[in-house]
């Protein structure tokens, strides 16, 4: 019985270090947020560093060819991007990139796409 109890221990103990977190912005990593929209569509963020700078990637999949969607792209309240985009073959998507200024203490990023047809939204949030 004291084996048993013995090889559960080492066993949470190996999880629990596993599950403790990694920095954010591990040098060559990128964080990546992925959800769903008010609608059919869903969203992923991807941010990373690219020189000094935050790299913001939004990716709004509807499955729809054709749909135009206004996308705005802000940093710690400020708008970087802010543009129509329409959905390309084959999938259905769009992506918007923009590089953002990393400020001292932490970044909010906030992405958000509204189809301009339909008004369905999908914003993603992120605090690095």
């Amino acid at each position: 019985m004291s084996r048993l109890r013995i090889l559960v221990g080492v066993a949470v103990l190996a999880g629990a270090i596993l599950a403790i977190p990694v920095p954010a912005m591990a040098k060559g990593t990128d964080v990546i947020r992925t959800g769903s929209c008010s609608g059919s569509a869903h969203w992923k963020l991807k941010v990373g560093r690219d020189n000094g700078r935050w790299e913001v990637e939004l990716e709004v999949d509807s499955n729809r060819i054709g749909q135009t969607w206004r996308v705005k792209i802000k940093s710690n309240g400020v708008i970087r991007y802010n543009r129509l985009k329409v959905t390309q073959a084959p999938s259905g998507s769009l992506t918007a990139r923009k590089r953002v200024p990393d400020v001292a203490g932490t970044d909010r990023i906030v992405a958000r796409a509204r189809n301009v047809a339909s008004g369905q939204l999908c914003v993603a949030r992120l605090t690095i």
